[in-house]
């Protein structure tokens, strides 16, 4: 008979302390809500103000949570994990969000869209990433997904109407419909290989999946046909968030076609979130699926020809891009091709722990230079939402010096250039897949960056290299653009100049 467990038993079993980075994210927002009501026409002071104010107590509790010295803390009955990988994407995802507002801030006055629920929105999505990084079941991984992406196809087509109801953008529309699309087949996906999982396995707890999954291989039942295909439609499904080959098609469009502070956050907090549950799943849930004894993990196979085919072709594509949102929608495919590296490596035991901390260095890195880049581009975008092609920038450096020189660090710490976080993230992808065996897929990983050499370096040329045939107005280079831009710039020197830091910070990650 069935005995409800008492209250002691109940907070015992819930643990909700360790949870609260994300939960109090989310209660935070219920305030937001409050403010953007009662507020009126100081809404558009108030909410950023607001939204900042709940990253920074969401970012002070996750300090207090996370601690890589201690062991890590089970909560949600087993299906949340505080652990190391938990608390430092935490921190990437709450900078994310935090410049991301930043860059906000004027954007929507100035093409009139002002309307609280945006940061609403944005906090909601950060809260699912949150929880995404910390799932510890395919349940919690699959409503933390939804979590995260349903407000993203909103934001993606905010810039579709006026404030005043008249019809502004119809490529935000087109946007925010192909991601809507998109996405629904991706959690489709999802859905169907975690019940494949289940009745394979008969859990969806992760650490039990990985338990049950030596003795299921190595028999000859349905269930082992079944793991198998769960689990391909699990990457699938992971896959069309993350924006790997053969599942990257909606990127370029919506990227184009979102807000410019939209996509750059979202190319951001939904890859951190994604490749975090992709980690969880295959490393914490399947990495003992291995078909021949004393082998890699089945699953490294199908991860390493995803990451080719994503490197070759985010980069070979981007070289062909006019529009910098393009090339940087391109690059951020080819960019999940080295994350996805390290995906791969992880797949051999002795190289989990380097591939794992390497993805998350990488994912640091890529945050702050990636949101610099788009904050550069939104800087020089005209009132219409124009001017973002690579020949508007020409002859930058002559009229914002400063501006040009961090987007030039921006494009080569994505090039992956010495004393930048790009070449630590880099140097420890490739040093991961060595590790692991993979040298044919770490000599493309080098090889496929010295191609994206050729349209990154092509931004600093246009830049420093060539007359412009106007003088540039930038009409969002305000305050806290260049807060934003400061502070990317900023992390993507200082963590690459001082390495250490980065590494340490994940020296005692381990999910296996």
């Amino acid at each position: 008979m069935f005995e409800s467990p008492t209250i002691a038993e109940f907070l015992a079993q819930s643990n909700l302390a360790s949870t609260l980075p994300a939960t109090l994210l989310l209660a935070w927002t219920l305030i937001l809500v409050l403010v953007d009501l009662f507020a009126g026409e100081d809404r558009a002071h108030w909410t950023p103000v607001m939204a900042g104010v709940g990253l920074g107590i969401s970012f002070v509790a996750n300090l207090f949570v996370y601690s890589p010295a201690e062991s890590e803390q089970i909560a949600l009955y087993g299906m949340f994990i505080a652990d190391a990988f938990t608390g430092f994407l935490n921190m990437v995802i709450l900078v994310a969000t935090l410049i991301a507002v930043l860059m906000s801030w004027d954007y929507l006055n100035r093409a009139d869209i002002h309307r609280g629920e945006y940061y609403i929105l944005a906090l909601i999505s950060s809260a699912g990433a949150m929880f995404m990084v910390a799932a510890n079941d395919l349940i919690v991984i699959f409503v933390a997904l939804e979590l995260l992406s349903i407000p993203l196809y909103i934001l993606a087509a905010f810039r579709s109407i006026r404030n005043d109801g008249s019809e502004l953008s119809l490529k935000s529309e087109e946007s925010g419909m192909k991601y809507f699309i998109l996405g629904a087949f991706s959690s489709a996906f999802l859905v169907f290989g975690a019940a494949l999982v289940y009745g394979a396995t008969g859990t969806t707890n992760l650490p039990q999946i990985f338990s049950l999954v030596g003795g299921i291989v190595g028999g000859t039942s349905a269930a082992a046909f079944y793991l198998l295909i769960g689990a391909a439609l699990l990457v699938v499904g992971l896959g069309f968030k993350v924006a790997v080959v053969p599942f990257h098609m909606w990127t370029p469009d919506v990227y184009e076609g979102a807000p410019t502070p939209v996509t750059a956050f979202m190319s951001v907090t939904a890859k951190v979130g994604g490749f975090a549950a992709l980690l969880r799943v295959l490393v914490s849930g399947l990495s003992a699926l291995v078909l021949v004894e004393g082998g890699a993990a089945a699953w490294q196979t199908t991860a390493t020809i995803i990451a080719i085919l994503t490197l070759v072709l985010g980069n070979f594509v981007a070289i062909s891009q006019r529009n910098l949102k393009r090339m940087l929608a391109y690059s951020s495919i080819a960019h999940a091709g080295y994350i996805m590296v390290a995906v791969a490596a992880a797949g051999t035991a002795n190289a989990i722990d380097a591939a794992t901390q390497s993805a998350l260095v990488y994912m640091m890195a890529y945050m702050f230079t990636n949101l610099g880049a788009f904050a550069v581009v939104m800087a020089i975008e005209r009132e219409d939402g124009s001017g973002g092609n690579i020949d508007d920038i020409t002859g930058l450096a002559k009229s914002r010096p400063l501006m040009a020189m961090a987007m030039a660090v921006f494009m080569l710490s994505l090039t992956g250039i010495p004393l930048t976080a790009g070449f630590v993230g880099k140097f420890m992808i490739f040093a991961s897949a060595l590790q692991a065996g993979l040298f044919g897929l770490a000599v493309i990983g080098v090889l496929t960056s010295v191609v994206s050499a050729f349209y990154y370096v092509r931004v600093v040329v246009n830049m420093y290299l060539r007359e412009g045939a106007v003088d540039l107005q930038p009409a969002l280079e305000t305050p806290y653009v260049r807060w934003a831009i400061n502070i990317a710039l900023a992390g993507t020197i200082i963590f690459g100049v001082f390495y250490p830091l980065a590494t340490n910070l994940v020296g005692m990650v381990s999910i296996a």
